[in-house]
């Protein structure tokens, strides 16, 4: 059985939950996790929200 762990960011457009989560993507990739990313936008641009997960 494997062990799924899940990371949700959440902020307001401009705050760099995209950035942080690939970041943390790169990192897992690099120690031999097996790791998928997702993005929502939403209006990120006019300062709404954005969400992304590492799982």
């Amino acid at each position: 059985m494997s062990d799924i762990k899940s990371v949700l960011f959440v902020g307001v457009g401009g705050q760099g939950t995209i950035l942080a989560s690939k970041i943390l993507t790169i990192g897992l990739i690099e120690h031999g996790c097996d790791v998928k990313m997702s993005e929502v936008h939403g209006m990120s641009q006019r300062g709404g929200s954005v969400s992304t997960q590492v799982r």
